[in-house]
């Protein structure tokens, strides 16, 4: 309902009539609204990652590559384009400090396993010692966010697409060059 309506449209009522419960079940729960909200925000991002299981898998070019399709194949197959729940809640209550701090750890829950891959990608030497692991997945998911408001707004699944492309050519940019046998190395750019 919150992602439908929005968390300020959907009143404890409404909450309470579709699941059926009384006021005093919700509050065996949850204190308030906003601890109810918190606990959305982070179901949301629970959901977001069942979704998403190759990004466990973001250790290689083929390993990114594939979340990715995972990703855009998740749109395509349940007539997407389809809005984040968590970027559509974050984007409704970014202004309000009650809710900030949990929206931010979400969403770095959400970047910590593409950065994982990342950091293991520039252990392995396929990234640039300077490329900032964190940096890059959280530009990623930015991306990834922007492609899918655009793609929804415009009713075109190619912009999420376009996005999605994008964000891996800037994760390329920070690839390691590789020598010819015998070259000297040359300095990485910052």
């Amino acid at each position: 309902m919150m992602y439908d309506r929005g968390v300020a449209a959907t009143g404890l009522d409404d909450i309470l009539a579709a699941a059926g419960c009384g006021k005093s079940q919700l509050y065996h729960y949850f204190a308030d609204k906003s601890e109810l909200v918190r606990a959305v925000i982070d179901r949301q991002l629970e959901l977001i990652l069942e979704y998403q299981p190759g990004i466990y898998e973001t250790r290689s070019w083929a390993g990114l590559r594939r979340w990715a399709d995972q990703i855009l194949r998740e749109h395509d197959d349940q007539g997407g384009p389809y809005a984040c729940p968590l970027g559509s809640m974050a984007a409704e209550l970014k202004n309000d400090p009650a809710y900030r701090p949990g929206l931010d750890a979400a969403f770095r829950r959400w970047e910590e396993p593409l950065a994982q891959g990342l950091a293991a990608m520039r252990a392995r030497g396929q990234l640039r010692p300077q490329a900032d692991p964190e940096r890059l997945a959280r530009t990623a998911i930015a991306a990834l966010q922007g492609g899918m408001l655009l793609a929804r707004v415009h009713d075109d699944k190619q912009l999420l697409a376009d996005a999605v492309d994008v964000a891996l050519l800037a994760i390329r940019s920070k690839a390691a060059r590789r020598r010819a046998v015998g070259e000297a190395p040359m300095p990485d750019r910052p």
